[in-house]
């Protein structure tokens, strides 16, 4: 039989071109975590995730939210299970930090797109970068970049402009709690950005530079956090490959479920409990609560059972199960 070092050093190997799409020989194993990657640049969100699932020899595998190729940043991997509460921490606020480039828009809105026109960079004092910034904070109607990932009409909007189609980017409304300048240069910005669900940071900045009257885009991105990792300890692919001859390093860069988990209310159920929401029944808690709510349901050893829906009377349903807490299921 193979030993475990063997099988990681293979898997390790099956990494060496960044470009390789060619699937690890060996089984897969069912691994239930969540890995902070620190995702490089010029490498799609989906690339970096096959390159992670292979490393782990995982079964399952799933993102938190696309990154553009451009940006580097936090890139919540969920594995397995913790695909579960994927949506969950899609849902939640994120930080960036972004340079942003004066002067010049671009078909993407950031640096990897075609320069659509120039325009000189007036003196800007803080009084007028200030009334330029306010703005673009709170509830905002934003406009989505005619290159993205955002679909329309069950196509990515990024396949319709390629095509040289005539793309009406879509309106929609998006939560920005900071947009402030952190540092500036004559032709360029450093912005922080938190932001909720669905905002383009590459919208913001094109916004700005409209209201600059001297146009903008994205040089730079990188996403600092994202709910409930505040403060993350991020792995890079080359720090995640150096560790591929030991699998035990390798799952030790790795969270529990539960940690995705914690900005969640949290209801703990007692064995009987946990058995009946099992069995797909819904659970009296007795405990009236201001309206009704996605929680994180816990048996009482701590151990996460699930997602489930709150309603103002107190009663607990089912929303997405871990399989341990079905009854014929099985455990972990």
């Amino acid at each position: 039989m193979q030993s475990s070092e063997s099988k990681a050093a293979r898997l390790g190997s099956c990494l060496a071109s960044p470009e390789s799409r060619v699937p690890c020989p060996g089984p897969r194993r069912p691994l239930h975590a969540i890995l902070l990657l620190d995702k490089p640049q010029g490498r799609s969100s989906n690339h970096v995730l096959q390159q992670v699932k292979r490393l782990f020899a995982a079964d399952k595998a799933g993102h938190t939210g696309s990154l553009d190729p451009l940006a580097t940043g936090l890139l919540p991997i969920c594995f397995g299970e913790a695909t579960k509460i994927a949506g969950v921490l899609l849902g939640e606020s994120k930080a960036y930090e972004t340079l942003a480039r004066l002067g010049a828009t671009t078909d993407s809105d950031d640096a990897d797109g075609a320069i659509l026109r120039q325009r000189p960079v007036p003196q800007i004092d803080d009084a007028a970068l200030e009334a330029a910034l306010a703005p673009l904070r709170g509830r905002i109607q934003q406009r989505a970049p005619i290159i993205a990932a955002l679909k329309q009409g069950g196509e990515p909007l990024y396949a319709k402009a390629r095509r040289g189609e005539v793309v009406a980017a879509p309106v929609r409304t998006v939560q920005v709690d900071r947009f402030d300048c952190i540092e500036r240069g004559p032709d360029w910005l450093r912005l922080h950005v938190q932001c909720g669900s669905g905002t383009y940071v590459r919208s913001l900045v094109r916004d700005l530079g409209e209201a600059l009257g001297c146009g903008a885009h994205v040089a730079q991105l990188r996403r600092l956090w994202v709910e409930p990792f505040r403060q993350p300890r991020m792995y890079t692919l080359d720090a995640l490959q150096a560790l591929a001859a030991d699998v035990a390093a390798l799952d030790a860069c790795l969270l529990p479920i539960e940690a995705g988990l914690t900005g969640l209310r949290r209801v703990t159920l007692d064995a009987p409990q946990a058995r009946r929401l099992g069995q797909g029944q819904a659970v009296d808690l007795h405990a009236p609560v201001a309206g009704e709510a996605t929680v994180a349901v816990f048996d009482a050893h701590g151990r996460a059972l699930g997602l489930g829906t709150q309603a103002a009377d107190g009663v607990l349903r089912a929303q997405r199960l871990f399989v341990w807490a079905v009854p014929e299921s099985g455990g972990r």
